[in-house]
């Protein structure tokens, strides 16, 4: 068993726990009936899974014979497929495609997501496979955010292209970039804002930043991935549909896991989305980090 497989059954035990138990409880009173149903699917909503999710669970589910006093670890073992089918949706490998160099990675998301932190995650974790990366701090409204890319750039000996305070993002990006091109980067991660109080000026951001971006490299950027925290629940869902239409975000990267009682938001992005769920995170360190797999996580799910 992997350390971070490990680390995903603890960063889960709130949800597995809250799952496991209501269960018992529910399974235990008698024989499948719509009461039992409708309470199975009514614990699912606690956990975040979502009404698709859960519907298409209970769906399956009830197709099924279980009798009162049935074994609570089958029942599980049973729901746990279920869910794993679910979240296949959005197992994919995230692949640096080398025919495009720089392979240009837009990060987007709200403000408090881990966007920042996960941008360093990711760029520690492709630096060590031998990738030249380098960031481009696009968040020039956040000091902060500039400053915490500045300090993983110089713990991972990752260059960090950026500006003044509060310049304009879009100029810094074709700056960054354009010097990204000329000293022979692999991969480029722009950081952005994520100020959702005024969807029309973040979307004109982005728009802009996409478009400059495009001057110079027309098929860039190669991918658009949006950080979401996992004890956002359903509000974390609410981003991606939302950051989709205004960035086109085409992967999701979930935060936050760790100590998460609402870990099934990844089952409810899966049945919602079909995006793929590329890495998750259950710390604040960059081994924290790791690609998705579907079957592990549904198992954490249950685990309790």
């Amino acid at each position: 068993m992997s350390s971070f497989f490990q680390k995903l059954g603890l960063g889960l035990k709130k949800t597995s726990q809250n799952l496991s138990r209501g269960i018992s409880d529910i399974f235990t009173k008698e024989s499948l009936s719509e009461d039992v149903l409708a309470d199975l699917e009514e614990l699912l909503y606690t956990a975040d899974v979502g009404v698709k999710a859960s519907s298409e669970i209970i769906g399956k589910f009830a197709a099924r014979r279980f009798e009162k006093g049935c074994d609570i670890a089958e029942i599980k073992k049973e729901l746990g497929k279920d869910i794993g089918s679910i979240l296949k949706k959005s197992e994919q490998e995230f692949v640096i495609d080398k025919a495009h160099k720089p392979f240009v990675v837009l990060m987007v998301g709200v403000n408090g997501a881990g966007k920042t932190t996960t941008i360093g995650k990711l760029g520690k974790k492709f630096a060590a496979a031998g990738c030249k990366i380098s960031f481009i701090a696009g968040d020039t409204f956040r000091a902060a955010a500039v400053e915490q890319l500045k300090v993983w750039g110089e713990r991972c000996g990752i260059k960090v292209y950026s500006g003044t305070p509060g310049c304009d993002s879009a100029g810094l990006c074709y700056d960054g970039l354009s010097a990204a091109q000329k000293n022979g980067d692999d991969i480029v991660f722009i950081d952005t804002a994520g100020r959702l109080q005024n969807k029309k000026g973040l979307m004109d951001e982005l728009q802009k930043i996409i478009r400059v971006v495009k001057k110079i490299m027309p098929d860039a950027p190669h991918k658009t991935l949006i950080t979401i925290d996992a004890t956002t629940g359903q509000n974390g869902l609410d981003q991606v549909k939302t950051f989709k239409e205004l960035a086109g975000v085409d992967g999701i990267i979930v935060t936050k896991l760790d100590g998460s009682s609402k870990g099934g938001i990844l089952v409810a992005i899966a049945a919602e989305t079909g995006l793929p769920v590329y890495f998750i995170g259950v710390g604040e360190q960059a081994e924290d980090m790791d690609v998705f797999k579907a079957d592990e996580f549904a198992e954490s799910l249950l685990a309790g």
